[in-house]
């Protein structure tokens, strides 16, 4: 059998699994009835560039904090989440050429590391308590490690994806090589949305030249009509940013977005990753990142007229178009009405929860 794999390193997503089809067996005289395939076909929610693309927006002012560095941080992990979902689309995708319609067991060897992987599909199985049609798992045949694993049902389309790339790729996944992703993903419209996902991340390897860096992260997606809503947190053990007196940080937020306008709306806050609370005005009101900012640069000694004028741009929300950060603090029209209302009922997780996360296959 043969099969080709290849993985899209994207953000801190290390790997995609491509494949090529197995060798077709001989042609025979009458084809075969050739049942669908019963893989989802859809398992991501595309999120607009106001809120997720990478901008380089320049204050004029070299007194005042750059208003796209402030949230730059928050865009990064959108897209993080964002790319997750679609590469679980793009494992679907190109493993649609095995004609999965049924329970099978088959093996192919990965062009990418050259071992062989096995491929198992299941039916009637049940994952935390629910009922799915089918589950897909991928694992090392040599080792038995899985690589990843999706439960799902096909109307409407409701499933789980894992993803250890380690497992997958091991000749391209040592920077994180007990990193593990899941997207919990739903067309069912149970929480009011057309469709929701989920994206949580677990034990990236943190850089110890990037203090910046993250370790775990959890993302909701939900997506109305033209609206689509953002929360949630990343952890960040080693983050500090005036005073390396304190040190672990949350990337707490909420944003929405209008696809139609592409224009976004976003809020954040920076309590410390050990805080035990699920108070959306205890998250971002009283660790709001002016108030972080404000209270370390002023135990630093600065005049407070100084101070204000150099945090100007982090009034919280912090707005966005197409080309990036506009303004913080007050709406530049009222294009953004309905999203500012959105955001005021979204809240992220509790932070210390998103400091002790972790996954696991079934």
């Amino acid at each position: 059998m043969r099969k080709t794999t290849n993985l899209l390193a994207l953000i801190f997503v290390s790997s995609l699994l491509i494949f090529t089809a197995c060798d077709k067996e001989k042609e025979i005289e009458k084809e075969p009835e050739v049942k669908k395939s019963v893989l989802p076909s859809s398992f991501s929610i595309d999120i607009p560039s106001a809120i997720s693309a990478d901008f380089t927006n320049r204050s004029a002012n070299s007194d005042t904090l750059n208003g796209g560095e402030i949230y730059r941080h928050l865009r990064g992990f959108i897209r993080v989440g964002e790319a997750s979902g679609q590469i679980i689309e793009g494992i679907i995708n190109t493993i649609s050429v095995l004609n999965i319609n049924q329970a099978m067991n088959t093996t192919y060897t990965s062009n990418e590391d050259n071992r062989e992987k096995t491929l198992i599909v299941e039916e009637g199985v049940s994952f935390e308590s629910v009922s799915y049609e089918f589950k897909m798992t991928i694992s090392d045949t040599e080792n038995n490690k899985k690589g990843l694993q999706i439960f799902w049902n096909r109307s409407p389309i409701v499933g789980v994806a894992i993803i250890k790339p380690h497992n997958i790729n091991y000749n391209n996944a040592d920077n994180h090589p007990d990193a593990i992703y899941r997207i919990d993903y739903s067309e069912s419209g149970s929480l009011g949305y057309d469709k929701h996902m989920a994206v949580t991340i677990a034990n990236r390897t943190l850089n110890a030249n990037d203090i910046y860096g993250l370790d775990n992260l959890k993302m909701f997606v939900g997506k109305k009509d033209d609206i689509v809503e953002v929360y949630g947190n990343s952890n960040h053990p080693n983050a500090e940013f005036f005073s390396n007196d304190e040190t672990g940080f949350d990337w707490a937020f909420v944003a929405a977005s209008n696809r139609l306008l592409n224009i976004g709306v976003a809020e954040v806050g920076l309590p410390p990753n050990t805080l035990n609370s699920e108070d959306r005005t205890v998250i971002l009101v009283d660790n709001a990142i002016k108030t972080v900012f404000n209270n370390q640069i002023s135990n630093l000694g600065y005049e407070q007229e100084d101070i204000d004028r150099y945090l100007y741009n982090t009034d919280a929300p912090g707005y966005f178009n197409n080309g990036g950060f506009v303004q913080g603090g007050t709406a530049p029209s009222a294009d953004y009405s309905e999203i500012e209302n959105k955001i005021l009922n979204l809240k992220p997780y509790n932070p210390m929860n998103i400091n002790n996360l972790s996954i696991s296959f079934q």
